[in-house]
């Protein structure tokens, strides 16, 4: 089978930054049957009519006025099942030793997005993966990052990595949405009686969870991946 995969990340600079403003690094991912593709942009279409929501889908931009809009956007998640996952991958910033990556932040970042993605590749399946725009140090980031995926899952193939600016995609903001919600939680970001507590709230009641913290590695339709640096069970 051919999948798509959407990517956005959390406080991508959060290893190198002096004053860091979160404890987790989060990278997302949502996943698909690429023959899924047109169908869902139709039905996203169809309730930003309903709603008159035709600005980019952000978790940043959530307010009261919108609360339908996105709840309806969990119902469409939700309605899915395991043909419409997610997953995202949990860092926790004083745990990562830089030593491990060349003092290179940016390696660091990239070798997590590895293990994101690495472990839901399955054999004898083709992959296109769209992440958004991130300005790098080193341009062959992406390259690289396909080049490991393929050498480390030989029986599938990893079709393209590519950088597309979030607004020209809206399955990277439906990504952003998801990631925006479950970082809330572990980087415990939520006012008290906001939109956004309504939101992550609803979501978790979808989801069957009391709340959006790190999943059993088995989690197949909302993962979150909280890696252990430090090992453990």
């Amino acid at each position: 089978m051919k999948f798509e995969v959407y990517c956005d990340e959390a406080y991508p600079d959060l290893f190198t930054s002096k004053k860091p403003n979160a404890h987790y690094l989060m990278i997302g991912s949502l996943w698909l049957p690429s023959e899924l593709r047109l169908e869902l942009k139709d039905k996203i279409k169809g309730i930003r009519a309903e709603h008159n929501a035709w600005g980019e889908i952000k978790w940043s931009k959530i307010s009261a006025s919108k609360l339908p809009f996105y709840l309806e956007l969990i119902d469409l998640f939700a309605s899915y099942g395991t043909d419409m996952r997610f997953r995202c991958i949990a860092v926790e910033r004083e745990d990562v030793n830089l030593e491990f990556h060349n003092q290179d932040g940016e390696l660091g970042f990239y070798k997590f997005y590895y293990q994101l993605l690495h472990h839901w590749i399955q054999d004898f399946n083709e992959y296109h993966i769209y992440c958004d725009v991130k300005k790098n140090r080193d341009p062959l980031r992406l390259h690289t990052l396909k080049k490991y995926l393929g050498a480390s899952n030989i029986f599938s193939t990893i079709k393209n990595i590519q950088s597309l600016p979030s607004r020209q995609l809206v399955l990277i903001q439906f990504c952003d949405f998801l990631l925006g919600a479950a970082s809330s939680r572990m980087n415990n970001t939520l006012r008290v009686g906001s939109a956004k507590e309504t939101v992550v709230q609803y979501l978790e009641k979808s989801l069957g969870v009391e709340k959006l913290i790190a999943t059993a590695k088995g989690e197949q339709k909302f993962n979150v991946f909280k890696i252990r640096l430090k090992g453990g069970w």
